[in-house]
C-alpha cells in the first residue's frame, strides 16, 4: 500500500515538472528588437497572441555579440519563424522616398510602432495621470495632462512639417532633428501655471517659423501639401508629439512637466500627514512609510503600460494580425534583406 501511495505521489510529480517545461511542439517566432528598453513593449503586444500552437522569444538582434540598433536587427534574414520589430523613427513618414523606409513598409515579417519610438508610447498623454499616482499614491488632478500635450503638439505642429520636409530633402545642415528638438523643449514647468512653459515655447517656435518661410518661400505649397499628408498617416495637430523624437519627449517634455508636478503632489500628501498626526511617533511612522511606497517619477514612466488604447498601438496589432495569417498560408521563399 505504502510503495504505491510513494509510486503515485512520484508520477504526480513527474508530471508537473513536465508540465512545467516549455511546450517544445509549439512554433517559436524570433522578434528581434532594437535594445533591451524595447524587449518589455514588444512582449506586451506578442504575448496576446500565444497559444498552444506558437509562442514568441523577444531578443536582440545578434547572438554573437552585443550589437544592437535597427540596422542591426534588419540585417537579419527575416521570414516565417523570424521577425523584426523596429521604432519607426521617421522612416514611417519617409513613405518609401529611402531602401530602409520602402523595406519597412513592404515587409510583413517587419513591425513598426509608427510612433517615433517606444518612449512615445510610454509619454501616452491620456496615461499621465496614472503615472503620477503611481509615483506619488496622490489622485489629486493637479493638471490635465491629455489637455497640456495637445496644445504642446499644437504648437509645435508647424515647425515639425518643416523638420520632416527638410529630412525628406535629405538636407539636414541648416535644420536637423537637434535642431528641431532644441526649438520644441520644454523649460522650467510651474505645475500651478504650466500654460507659461507652453507660451515661452510658442515664442521660440513662431520666430524659427517666420525665418525659414523667409528663407524658403518654394517650399510653402510644399509645406501644406505634406500636412494634408500627415492627416492620412495619422499625423494631426493634436497628437504630433507621438511623431517627435522618443528621447526628447520623455526627457525634455514629459519629464520635465511630471517632475515638478509629482514633487508637488508629494508635499501635498505630506503636508495632509503632518495636519493629521495625532502625535509625533504616528507622524514619523506615516512619513517613513509613505516615503517607501512612493517611486520616481521616472522610473514609473519608463515602465508605464497604460498606452494600449492609443491608435497607433492598435495598428501594430493589425499588424500583427497580419503576420499570422502568413503562417497559415503555404509556406514562400523567405524575405530577403534588400535596404541599406
Amino acid at each position: 500500500m505504502g510503495k504505491r501511495l510513494t509510486d503515485n505521489l512520484s508520477s504526480r510529480y513527474i508530471e508537473a515538472a513536465n508540465n512545467l517545461r516549455p511546450k517544445c511542439a509549439r512554433r517559436k517566432i524570433v522578434a528581434y528588437v532594437e535594445s533591451y528598453d524595447d524587449v518589455l513593449f514588444w512582449r506586451s503586444i506578442l504575448a496576446d497572441y500565444e497559444d498552444q500552437t506558437r509562442y514568441f522569444e523577444v531578443m536582440l538582434p545578434s547572438r554573437s555579440s552585443l550589437a544592437k540598433g535597427k540596422k542591426t536587427v534588419l540585417m537579419n534574414q527575416l521570414g516565417r519563424n523570424m521577425i523584426a520589430c523596429v521604432d519607426s523613427d521617421y522612416d514611417f513618414l519617409l513613405q518609401g522616398r529611402t531602401q530602409t523606409s520602402r523595406y519597412m513598409l513592404g515587409n510583413p515579417y517587419v513591425l513598426q510602432t509608427y510612433a517615433y519610438a517606444i518612449e512615445n508610447f510610454l509619454c501616452y498623454a491620456e496615461s499621465l495621470h496614472e503615472v503620477c499616482v503611481t509615483a506619488t499614491l496622490n489622485d489629486h488632478p493637479l493638471i490635465d495632462y491629455a489637455e497640456f500635450m495637445r496644445q504642446y503638439s499644437r504648437i509645435a505642429y508647424p515647425l515639425f512639417a518643416w523638420s520632416v520636409w527638410f529630412y525628406r530633402q535629405k538636407d539636414q545642415s541648416e535644420f536637423s532633428l537637434l535642431d528641431f528638438c532644441s526649438f520644441v523643449r520644454l523649460d522650467a514647468v510651474n505645475p500651478h501655471h504650466p500654460e507659461t512653459c507652453l507660451a515661452q515655447m510658442a515664442r521660440r517656435v513662431n520666430k524659427k517659423l517666420h525665418s525659414l518661410e523667409k528663407a524658403h518661400p518654394a517650399a510653402l505649397g510644399e509645406i501644406e501639401q505634406l500636412k494634408q499628408e500627415f492627416g492620412e498617416l495619422g499625423v494631426t495637430p493634436d497628437t504630433t508629439y507621438l511623431f517627435i523624437q522618443g528621447h526628447h519627449i520623455m526627457n525634455n517634455v514629459v519629464l520635465r512637466l511630471l517632475v515638478p508636478v509629482c514633487n508637488s503632489l508629494r508635499r501635498e500628501r505630506e503636508e495632509q500627514i503632518h495636519q493629521l498626526a495625532l502625535h509625533k511617533v504616528q507622524l514619523q511612522n506615516e512619513l517613513h512609510a509613505y516615503d517607501r511606497l512612493v517611486v520616481g517619477v521616472d522610473q514609473v514612466l519608463r515602465k508605464n503600460t497604460n498606452y494600449k488604447q492609443c491608435p497607433l498601438y492598435q495598428q501594430i496589432r493589425r499588424d500583427v494580425e497580419r503576420f499570422l495569417k502568413t503562417l497559415k498560408a503555404p509556406a514562400t521563399p523567405e524575405s530577403c534583406n534588400t535596404h541599406s
